[in-house]
């Protein structure tokens, strides 16, 4: 039986992902009483590609209680340390918009100096392509190998 966080908006996709035992046992790396960090669900854009949720339903910063707003940047540096490490990548960008759900989930993307397809803006492309078929989405084993290998180091860098 899945368990939908307190305080969750029944519209929000976000929201029902994070009551879905399945999906979260299947993409979830970590997580805390605030934040769930997850590898992007399949077909993902990149290996590595994950998303920062609230755990709690909320727009963004703006909306963020004091415990969120001061527990924020830690999260997201050592989040984006930990994609970093175990997709060897030279940086993480981090993007939120909102729009596709109100629901605060960042996106912590890898960026590899030798592939041009995660450079800068580029990568919406990608993702673009990747979601209409044109272009191969990461290999589900090699996900569920970095999943495994994010899920051993977590505690370490995100505890």
């Amino acid at each position: 039986m899945s368990v939908v966080f307190p305080q969750a908006d029944a519209s929000c996709s976000v929201c029902a992902l994070h009551g879905d035992d399945a999906e979260l046992a299947a993409h979830e790396v970590w997580r805390s009483d605030l934040w769930l960090l997850r590898h992007h669900p399949l077909p993902a854009p990149l290996l590595g590609w994950c998303l920062l949720d609230s755990r709690r339903h909320c727009a963004g910063p703006i909306d963020f209680g004091a415990d969120e707003a001061r527990e924020w940047g830690g999260v997201v540096q050592r989040a984006s340390q930990l994609v970093r490490r175990v997709t060897g990548c030279d940086r993480v960008y981090a993007i939120a918009f909102g729009e596709g759900a109100r629901h605060l989930h960042l996106h912590l993307i890898p960026r590899c100096e030798d592939d041009p397809r995660t450079a800068a803006w580029s990568v919406a492309d990608l993702y673009r392509d990747v979601e209409a078929g044109k272009v191969c989405a990461a290999h589900a084993d090699c996900v569920t190998d970095w999943l495994r290998r994010a899920r051993a180091l977590a505690p370490s860098l995100l505890d």
